[in-house]
């Protein structure tokens, strides 16, 4: 695996995470009775974004971590399952 492919690798598994980790911890103005005028009540009080985007790093780095060792690896023999033993 060359270096663009492991970096690609990264960043699908990176926007996965995102979009896994988004909802958590998430509390709308109608939940929190603060709603401000003229936005959605299920508008985030506070996303917590940076704090999102640091775990996800998190997760992905040790997803693709593992994903890149199975690859590089082959600690199943995934070619000889293929090709038939």
């Amino acid at each position: 695996m060359n270096w663009f492919s492991a970096l690609v690798m990264f960043a699908v598994i990176w926007w996965i995470t995102l979009f896994i980790v988004l909802p958590f911890g998430v509390r709308g103005q109608a939940e929190a009775g603060d709603i401000v005028p003229g936005s959605e009540p299920g508008a985030p009080v506070n996303s917590n974004m940076k704090r999102k985007a640091r775990i996800t790093t998190a997760i992905a780095f040790v997803l693709w971590a593992i994903l890149c060792a199975v690859i590089i690896y082959d600690p199943f023999s995934l070619k000889a399952w293929m090709v038939g033993g």
